[in-house]
Formats: C-alpha cells, sequence, structure tokens
C-alpha cells in the first residue's frame, strides 16, 4: 500500500472505532510495525488542514478522530443534548486528586479532601470522566478510581504527563487562600 492509503485506512479506521484506537491495534491492522506507524500518523496529525472539521488526536497512547474545537458548538447543536449541571466544586476536587493520583482508592480520596466523597466519585463515574480500575491488593480489597480516555478529552489532554504542575509554594497559597476547603 502507498502512504496515502494507509493514511486513510488509518483514518476509516478511526472514524468507525468511535474510542481512542490503541497504536498496537491500528499497527496489527495495516500490517506494519509500530515505528512506522507512529510515523505515519505523526505526519497524518502534522498535515491537518485547519479549514477540515475533523482532526486526529492523540489520547492517552492511541489514536482518535475528533472535532476540532472551534467546531464543537455546531456538533452540540446537532444532538442537542439535555443541559448538564457543570461539575461541582467537590467533583473538580476529587477528579483532580484522581488525575494526579491515579490509580487511588476512595478512602485515600477522602483523606485528602476530608470529607465524604461518595456523591462526587459517583458524579464523575456517571459522566465517564473516572472509572474503577480494579482492587488494592490489602484488607478489603478496596476499589481503585483512575481517569479515563473522556477525561483527557474533555479537559484537552493528550495523557496525565500533560497535566499542569503546581509548585509547592502555590499550593500553600491556594490552601492559604481557602481554595481547598
Amino acid at each position: 500500500m502507498e502512504i496515502k492509503e494507509i493514511e486513510a485506512v488509518i483514518e476509516s479506521l478511526l472514524f468507525a472505532a468511535g474510542d481512542s484506537v490503541p497504536l498496537e491495534k491500528l499497527s496489527e491492522i495495516i500490517e506494519l510495525d509500530k515505528k512506522t506507524t507512529k510515523l505515519i500518523i505523526s505526519n497524518m496529525i502534522s498535515c491537518q488542514s485547519s479549514m477540515r472539521g475533523i482532526m486526529v488526536r492523540e489520547i492517552n497512547g492511541g489514536y482518535q478522530l475528533c472535532t476540532r474545537p472551534e467546531y464543537g458548538e455546531y456538533v452540540k447543536k446537532l444532538f442537542q443534548p439535555r443541559q448538564k449541571q457543570g461539575l461541582s466544586q467537590a467533583a473538580f476536587e476529587t477528579l483532580a486528586i484522581i488525575a494526579y493520583n491515579s490509580p487511588i482508592t476512595k478512602a485515600a480520596i477522602e483523606q485528602i479532601r476530608g470529607v465524604n466523597s461518595d456523591s462526587a466519585i459517583g458524579r464523575l463515574i456517571d459522566r465517564n470522566l473516572i472509572r474503577e480500575a480494579g482492587k488494592l491488593d490489602s484488607p478489603g480489597k478496596p476499589l481503585l478510581y483512575e481517569i479515563t480516555d473522556e477525561f483527557y478529552r474533555s479537559f484537552g489532554f493528550s495523557s496525565a504527563a500533560d497535566l499542569p504542575r503546581l509548585e509547592m509554594n502555590e499550593l500553600r497559597v491556594q490552601q492559604e487562600n481557602g481554595e481547598f476547603e
């Protein structure tokens, strides 16, 4: 196959999948090694036209065909979703704790927050921003939680490495200002 045909096959696979497809799976399907597949996809990403409504994005080690952010409002009108409430402060706090400490137990989340987090965890699971990631090998076998690919898509990150880092002095200032209460 020629490069343009391989690109078309990859684009077709990503469109059909709807979700992020791991590099390994794409390589297996198109029968090329991972390095070559990644190079082709990287070229597809760098050559994307800003005048197209879709784009290939790397999300947590996989690739997905996504709507360009600048056209998202039009897509929302197509689906006319029911009005969702935004996330509460408690849900954002819980999400941040999970994002920076994945995988983590509910008990550890509650220890950091200092309050019960059942409702926030439930809402984040319902929104597919976090998921259960197995059980901790300790007494009681508590559930572990981690962020999902939907989290990366929703907040515009490719992986956990893209999360902003807070310096310790920034954390102290936020704590002094009551931002963690």
